[in-house]
C-alpha cells in the first residue's frame, strides 16, 4: 500500500448499513482511518467534533440528506473534499450535488476500484503543490487563473469553482490550443479512465460551461468531436 493514505481519515456517511460496513472494511484494509454515520445529523455532528481529510456523502439519507449536509459544511467554509454518491444516475442528481458544493460524484452501484481511484485524486488535489512549482496566473482571453489561490475570474466577475471544476479548467488552460482526449483528461484529473461509456466528464464540462459562459458571452472550452476538448482564445 505504500502508506500513501495512512494517514488520511475518511468519514463515510450512508444510511444503508451494508454499504457502509463494506465501505469501512476496504477503506480500512486501504490504509485509511475510518468514520462512519448513518444520517446528516450524525455527520455533522462528528465533523464539528474532528476534522477527516475526506467525507463519502450519499445524496438520500433520512433527516438531512447529503446535498443539506454539503450545503452546511461550505457555507461554514468547510472545504473538505466531498464525493457524493448518487442513487440515481439523471444529471440533475449529480449537477444539484456539485451546486451544494461536493468535488465529485459517483453513481450508485461503483466498482470500488473506481471510488478508491476518486479519493486518491481528491487527497492528491487538497494537497496544495510546492512553492514556486508551476506558473500561479494563467490567462486566455477575459479568463484568469490563480492557481495558489484556486481562484477563477471571467471577465471581472469571480466564478466558483469545487476542486474537480478548478482542476479540469486549469489542465485545459495550460494545454491552451491543445485538444486534449478523454483518456488524457480521466488520467491527469482522476488517475483512472472511467471508459467510453462514462459520462463522468461530459457532465463537469457542461458544469463549466455553465458557470463560465454566462449568455452572451463567447464560448471557452470547445469540443472536438469523438476527441477530446480544448480552450481556444477567441
Amino acid at each position: 500500500m505504500a502508506g500513501m493514505s495512512s494517514s488520511s481519515s475518511v468519514l463515510i456517511a450512508d444510511d444503508d448499513r451494508a454499504i457502509r460496513e463494506s465501505l469501512e472494511r476496504a477503506l480500512e484494509l486501504e490504509g485509511y482511518e475510518v468514520l462512519t454515520a448513518s444520517d446528516g445529523v450524525e455527520t455533522l455532528a462528528t465533523v464539528h467534533q474532528r476534522s477527516v481529510d475526506l467525507l463519502v456523502l450519499d445524496v438520500m439519507m433520512p433527516g438531512v440528506d447529503g446535498l443539506g449536509v454539503c450545503q452546511v459544511l461550505r457555507a461554514e467554509g468547510d472545504r473538505t473534499p466531498i464525493l457524493m454518491l448518487t442513487a440515481r444516475v439523471e444529471t440533475s442528481d449529480r449537477v444539484a450535488g456539485l451546486d451544494a458544493g461536493a468535488d465529485d460524484y459517483l453513481p450508485k452501484p461503483f466498482e470500488l476500484d473506481e471510488l478508491l481511484a476518486r479519493l486518491r485524486a481528491l487527497l492528491r488535489r487538497s494537497t496544495p503543490p510546492a512553492e514556486g512549482a508551476t506558473e500561479q496566473l494563467l490567462h486566455v482571453g477575459d479568463l484568469r487563473i490563480d492557481t495558489a489561490a484556486r481562484r477563477v475570474w471571467r471577465g471581472g466577475r469571480e466564478v466558483e469553482l469545487s476542486k474537480t471544476e478548478f482542476d479540469l479548467l486549469e489542465l485545459l488552460v495550460r494545454n491552451a490550443g491543445i485538444v486534449l482526449d478523454h483518456p488524457t483528461i480521466y488520467d491527469r484529473i482522476w488517475g483512472y479512465d472511467f471508459g467510453p461509456e462514462s459520462k463522468n466528464l461530459a457532465v463537469y464540462i457542461s458544469y463549466l460551461r455553465r458557470k463560465l459562459e454566462p449568455e452572451g458571452t463567447p464560448p471557452l472550452i470547445q469540443t472536438v468531436r469523438g476527441v477530446g476538448y480544448t480552450v481556444r482564445p477567441q
